[in-house]
């Protein structure tokens, strides 16, 4: 499983990247995936480009392909004018319609001040919603004075069980569909099979066919018509039924 994390943070070191980086500590520690971090403040001159010239760098192409192949997404932003910044934005605004579809989504945001915790509700989920993101009950907020307050630590370990919890059941998910599939496909075979045999026992032109017990019983749909006298008397829902498949 893969596991992609998307930081906006500006400074170097960055309260966002080490939000990020113990958010993805704590969801590795219960789901075993590979973790991949995403700097939008390397990429932020290649975004401004994609949105001039149509086409990816190299490296945001890399980004593009990481964030649209991941099993699952933190996302991490700072709080600028009471939103997520301009560049966390311009990077899932240069995503593909749809790349984020049903892919479970971690939201987190860093600020100077617990008033903008609200970011979390009014902005970033919106926002994945929109994406048709599924984006996890717990969103994570750390202002200044959260980084060693009591809260924090527990936020960040139950928004970390929501997001594994969310991979584990998309890949148990993915394994159970292939069965499915391959039993959906023997049923279509076998329906094929009997529409088949039926049409054996139809002239399109002459209607109901009576037909030998000999041939009758060749033919894999026999059961399901009557029988009188040694014949079959083909009944008209399935003369139709094998008629639209010619």
């Amino acid at each position: 499983m893969k596991l992609v994390v998307v930081s906006a943070g500006l400074s170097v070191p960055s309260s966002t990247r080490l939000l990020a980086d113990r958010l993805a500590k704590a969801t590795a520690a219960r789901v075993p995936a590979e973790v991949e971090v995403v700097e939008l403040r390397d990429l932020a001159v290649e975004i401004a480009h994609n949105f001039t010239n149509g086409f990816p760098g190299r490296a945001l192409g890399a980004a593009i392909g990481a964030v649209t192949e991941a099993d699952g997404l933190i996302v991490v932003t700072p709080v600028f004018s009471a939103s997520y910044s301009g560049l966390f934005k311009s990077f899932f605004d240069v995503l593909e319609q749809g790349a984020l579809a049903g892919k479970p989504v971690l939201i987190a945001a860093t600020g100077g001040s617990a008033r903008h915790s609200l970011v979390l509700e009014h902005a970033l989920r919106p926002l994945f919603a929109h994406l048709r993101a599924v984006v996890v009950p717990t969103g994570v907020y750390a202002a200044s004075e959260d980084w060693g307050a009591e809260g924090l630590a527990e936020r960040i370990e139950r928004a970390a069980g929501e997001l594994a919890g969310l991979m584990t059941g998309l890949m148990t998910g993915l394994s159970a569909a292939g069965p499915a599939r391959d039993a959906r496909s023997a049923s279509a075979v076998e329906a094929s099979a009997e529409v088949s045999a039926v049409a054996q026992a139809v002239d399109p032109a002459e209607g109901p066919v009576r037909r030998p017990r000999e041939t009758v019983a060749q033919s894999a749909s026999a059961g399901r018509g009557a029988r009188t006298d040694g014949f079959q008397v083909v009944p008209f829902e399935q003369q139709l039924a094998a008629l639209r498949t010619r």
